[in-house]
């Protein structure tokens, strides 16, 4: 048996512009991330300020735009003042979020001087757990003032004679999570949030904001808590950010892959709520989503319970990644694009060795995990206009969702370059997918390419094989008389593209 779907793609029927951050990515100081991830000063592959150049290699072919930046709960109990100057001075400070020691070899000037190195922007968050608008206005003034004052000097005499221009700045990290360094109420934090923007934005009125939206949406004050914070940001915020992570703890494949679905959810929840405190001010301007932390996180849970405590930079969140969560990780990106008209910047959480598509030995080789693949695939190739796909497919129920398509679909327009690009997973776990597909408003266009990334094993992971989880490009497609005829099979990621 085959199953059979249809899909209609038109260039009219546009979702809107992706903004190129919604392929960001996030590097908190965490576990590995920093520490033997991006920073490993002994490590063969070195450069002159101690980062692995392989690392730095990866991270160019995933075209990540945008890597927030330095947390995280890590952030609420950070003193940015603590990793500028001289290494030699800087002082070891203990970590509450994580339990562990920082060293501060690696701040602020040196996370940039990386970002540069990868072609990418940072997002930098300020502490709004311990510390409040005194010090994020410093942090901004440091960072972004030419000269002439105290902060924007002292960055000079610290060998930044340029400022460094940061353009998106986050406004604290999970502040309604009881977990939270100096966890508030929504009128606390959103009274915080409001003066230290407002602060921020006088000392450079450049600058875009991310106000914290609820840390993901179960949380128990979640919709009210936007709805509070938004009251009091609207007019000096830009954005409001959602964080999410799925796991697969019960092994139910079919309710695994639904799960973003969930994600649809909160999205449109997120938007609905935003555009009710519009409508309550009267307002003319539209707050957009910054989707900061998303991933796939549960397979670590276990082992970071026995962590020892105060230890440096010790292995924390390192998921091993499967097959079947690469699946997942493409419908999550699947669900960002349907929505590319208001998700307008979003960060894989995180890039190294901290849950992340990107691995690495100390001392030895940087690696994929089969997650590099979708994230690569959907940064590569899909950039232009996101655009209302037509979907018609069969449908499941699982354990938590009803009507889930076995097709999750979504097509984007380079218009510069004449490309269709269709991002496509089949969620079915044992029949191939028959996708028909009308294309006619795309006139002489033909198969540039299908790649597929598929398994026999779900459970199949990169970690002693490293080419175990790998796309091919022998996907089964064909265009006839503008209509495009593909094979997509059984449980399977899938990217067509399309052009003159």
């Amino acid at each position: 048996m085959t199953v059979k779907a249809k899909m209609t793609v038109d260039k009219e029927y546009k979702i809107g512009q992706i903004d190129e951050r919604i392929y960001g990515s996030f590097i908190e100081h965490l576990g590995r991330a920093v520490y033997e991830g991006i920073y490993e000063p002994d490590h063969p592959s070195a450069d002159e300020q101690g980062f692995r150049t392989d690392v730095i290699e990866l991270v160019k072919q995933l075209r990540v735009p945008l890597v927030r930046y330095p947390g995280g709960n890590f952030v609420s109990g950070y003193n940015w003042e603590d990793g500028v100057g001289p290494v030699s001075e800087r002082p070891r400070r203990l970590d509450l979020a994580w339990r562990t020691t920082e060293t501060n070899q690696i701040g602020t000037n040196e996370f940039i001087d990386w970002a540069k190195k990868v072609n990418a922007e940072v997002n930098m968050a300020v502490n709004l757990g311990t510390r409040g608008i005194d010090e994020a206005r410093n942090f901004v003034e440091y960072c972004n003032h030419p000269s002439g004052s105290y902060w924007s000097d002292l960055r000079i005499s610290h060998g930044y004679k340029e400022p460094h221009k940061i353009k998106t700045w986050c406004l604290g990290n999970e502040m309604d999570g009881p977990w939270q360094i100096g966890h508030k109420t929504a009128n606390e934090y959103g009274r915080i949030a409001a003066e230290t923007a407002k602060a921020m934005k006088w000392v450079d009125p450049s600058i875009e904001l991310v106000a914290c939206g609820s840390s993901n949406r179960k949380m128990p004050t979640f919709a009210e808590w936007e709805a509070t914070v938004l009251e009091h940001t609207y007019d000096h915020v830009d954005y409001i950010s959602l964080h999410t992570y799925y796991g697969n703890r019960d092994n139910d494949l079919g309710n695994y892959l639904a799960q973003s679905l969930d994600m649809d959810q909160f999205i449109y929840s997120v938007i609905c709520t935003a555009d009710y405190i519009k409508a309550k001010k009267g307002s003319k301007k539209t707050i957009n989503l910054s989707f900061d932390e998303w991933n796939v996180w549960y397979h670590s849970n276990e082992a970071d319970k026995k962590i020892e405590p105060w230890s440096i930079a010790p292995p924390q969140l390192e998921d091993i990644y499967t097959f079947e969560d690469a699946l997942l990780v493409g419908s999550m990106l699947i669900s960002m694009l349907k929505r590319a008209d208001r998700v307008k910047i979003a960060c894989l959480a995180q890039l190294v060795n901290v849950i992340a598509p990107i691995m690495t030995e100390k001392g030895g080789e940087a690696w994929k995990q089969p997650i590099f693949y979708p994230y690569m695939h959907a940064s590569v190739f899909g950039r232009g206009t996101a655009l209302h796909s037509i979907i018609s497919a069969p449908k499941y129920d699982s354990k938590d969702f009803t009507d889930i398509p076995y097709l999750d679909a979504v097509s984007v327009h380079d218009e510069d370059n004449e490309v269709l690009t269709i991002f496509a997973v089949n969620r079915h776990q044992t029949e191939n997918l028959l996708l028909d597909c009308d294309i006619r408003s795309f006139e002489g266009y033909k198969i540039l390419e299908h790649i597929v990334l598929e398994h026999d094993d779900v459970k199949a992971t990169n970690k002693q094989n490293r080419s175990n989880v790998v796309p091919h490009s022998n996907g089964k497609s064909k265009v006839d008389n503008g209509q495009l005829e593909a094979s997509l099979s059984a449980l399977s990621w899938n990217v067509i593209r399309l052009g003159k």
